[in-house]
């Protein structure tokens, strides 16, 4: 018996994410944050930089991705190809209308990534969808991805029912 704690097959083994986005009312960046977070695995007690050990994500509704302010109208996107008098420029929204909302969410998830050789397997494991429909049901394991807890959480003894229990014992 392995005397390594975490480091078996089934510790390893990468589970299935669905992300409905046409539902969660969180806006681009919030979203690609948790997604970039799943793609490397820091959720899980065996992460380590150096290996990959993320899960898989599906994107569903991406063509209603959020944005805060005018970013539709105001983001810019460059790629140049080195050549000089090369440099492209493309709006979000004219993005969207090109390749759709699922290139926008890959863009901002990647750029969350680390710049290293694990960049590219794990942005492959992102999967992602104009409307709900998607071809991974069967392998879907948790829907939605885990929020960090709210930090507006009542103190332990502002709960009503631990109010009431300590005013209990007071008077006796």
């Amino acid at each position: 018996m392995s005397q390594t704690v975490g480091k078996t097959r089934l510790a390893y083994s990468r589970a299935w994410h669905l992300v409905d986005l046409s539902t969660d009312p969180r806006p681009l960046g919030r979203v690609a944050c948790s997604i970039a977070l799943v793609l490397m695995g820091k959720h899980k007690p065996i992460w380590d930089p150096s290996t990959d050990c993320g899960d898989y994500v599906v994107a569903t509704g991406c063509r209603d991705l959020k944005t805060t302010g005018r970013k539709m109208h105001r983001k810019m996107y460059y790629s140049h190809s080195t050549r000089p008098g090369s440099l492209k420029e493309m709006s979000m929204l004219r993005l969207m209308e090109k390749w759709g909302g699922g290139e926008i969410l890959r863009r901002a998830v990647s750029g969350m990534l680390p710049k290293n050789r694990l960049r590219k397997p794990r942005l492959a494991r992102l999967k992602v969808f104009e409307g709900a429909a998607h071809p991974y049901k069967g392998n879907l394991i948790k829907i939605g991805l885990q929020e960090k807890p709210s930090k507006s959480m009542p103190k332990i003894g502002e709960m009503p029912e631990v109010k009431a229990q300590f005013q209990q014992q007071r008077q006796e």
